[in-house]
């Protein structure tokens, strides 16, 4: 009798942010949004969000440089203690910046600048005189690719207000199609079911923002036995 083939190992997801940019424009609230070229490895020919895996640069920053909101920090080491709060901010702002043109940063001094990252992120950073202003994030939910996956990405996703942006959006960068459209127009764009989820996350949020209201539970997408899971935690 032959030997039975052994499943294959499931890959290790990899830790990535991303920001959902939101902006109110008359009585209107418009998202950012781009499509993924054709011959991308992950989700090719779907629109996203900006962002992307969290890299070196990202956590060689120490924990102190910069502070995230307070309710940031909390839900992101109560959900994921294993991972830098700070890394995973200046990922996610790091991606926005990188993909769109655009960095979610506020005004900082050369002493401040100096001690960063040798990276054209943060010389981008040093030229414009600013800093990511991390505690602009607010983090609204937490995506795990199935275990099937070949390539797989444990995902903080966060929300922000695009009017905070400084810089001029792309028209030829790593997404195609980069754009600002109404909110509700978003859902009928081809997306996946996570971004779909993370769009009436943020919806929620952004509403819950102008009447004062926080948010108590995060949702966290995962799979069990390749089957979806959405827990609030």
């Amino acid at each position: 009798m032959g030997r039975r083939s052994q499943p294959a190992r499931a890959a290790r997801p990899r830790d990535a942010a991303s920001i959902v940019l939101l902006r109110e424009t008359g009585d209107m609230v418009e998202v950012l949004m781009g499509r993924r070229r054709k011959r991308a490895r992950f989700l090719p020919d779907i629109y996203v969000f900006p962002g992307g895996r969290v890299d070196a640069a990202d956590r060689s920053v120490a924990d102190d440089r910069f502070r995230l909101s307070a309710e940031t920090e909390r839900t992101l080491r109560r959900d994921t203690p294993n991972t830098s709060p700070l890394a995973l901010a200046l990922a996610a702002i790091r991606e926005t910046h990188e993909e769109t043109g655009y960095l979610l940063g506020k005004p900082a001094s050369a002493d401040v600048l100096g001690p960063l990252p040798s990276t054209p992120f943060w010389s981008a950073c040093r030229e414009d005189g600013m800093v990511p202003d991390v505690a602009a994030l607010d983090y609204i939910m937490r995506a795990l690719t199935p275990t099937l996956s070949p390539r797989r990405f444990n995902t903080r996703f966060f929300l922000a207000d695009g009017a905070a942006c400084q810089g001029d959006l792309l028209v030829d960068g790593e997404l195609e199609d980069l754009h600002w459209l109404p909110l509700d127009e978003a859902f009928d764009l081809p997306i996946i079911d996570v971004t779909e989820l993370a769009l009436t996350t943020a919806r929620q949020r952004w509403r819950g923002r102008a009447l004062g209201r926080r948010s108590i539970t995060i949702p966290f997408v995962h799979y069990v036995r390749d089957r979806q899971r959405i827990d609030h935690v």
